[in-house]
């Protein structure tokens, strides 16, 4: 499938972002990060969790949905706003051993103009970015520039 452009380039101006999802590890700290970010003028950012009333029509809002419910496939393509960037941060593994996201992918690939896949999303990028600021914290520790 050939990816459509994605409706933001570089920072998200003017954006309607959607965080599905309020745990500690994701959901509440990228809403503070965005919602200080749409302070400036570059966002709107919408907060939902799993009983949001109506959350489809929230969803179907996004140019951007950040998915991170701990629900596996609660977000279906027919809740993506065609053309949107969806980033699936949940990750589970299924009773066949399978590892599944909160977004249906082979639904949500035909609409959105973007997507994660899980497995080998977001994952990767979160362990690399773990394994740096443990590096960075042990050197500030150790007194080591």
């Amino acid at each position: 499938m050939a990816l459509r452009r994605p409706p933001v380039e570089g920072r998200p101006q003017g954006a309607e972002i959607v965080v599905a999802g309020y745990g500690d590890l994701v959901g509440a700290p990228l809403s503070v990060l965005l919602a200080q970010d749409s302070i400036r003028g570059n966002a709107t950012v919408t907060v939902c969790h799993v009983k949001t009333r109506e959350l489809a029509q929230h969803t179907r809002n996004a140019d951007i949905l950040v998915v991170a419910t701990g629900r596996p496939g609660l977000i279906r393509g027919d809740m993506i706003k065609p053309g949107s960037v969806v980033v699936d941060v949940g990750v589970h593994r299924t009773e066949d051993g399978h590892l599944v996201g909160d977004v249906i992918f082979d639904e949500a690939k035909e609409v959105a103009g973007m997507i994660t896949p899980v497995p080998g999303g977001v994952g990767p990028m979160t362990i690399t970015m773990l394994m740096k600021n443990t590096v960075k914290s042990a050197k500030l520790h150790a007194g080591i520039n």
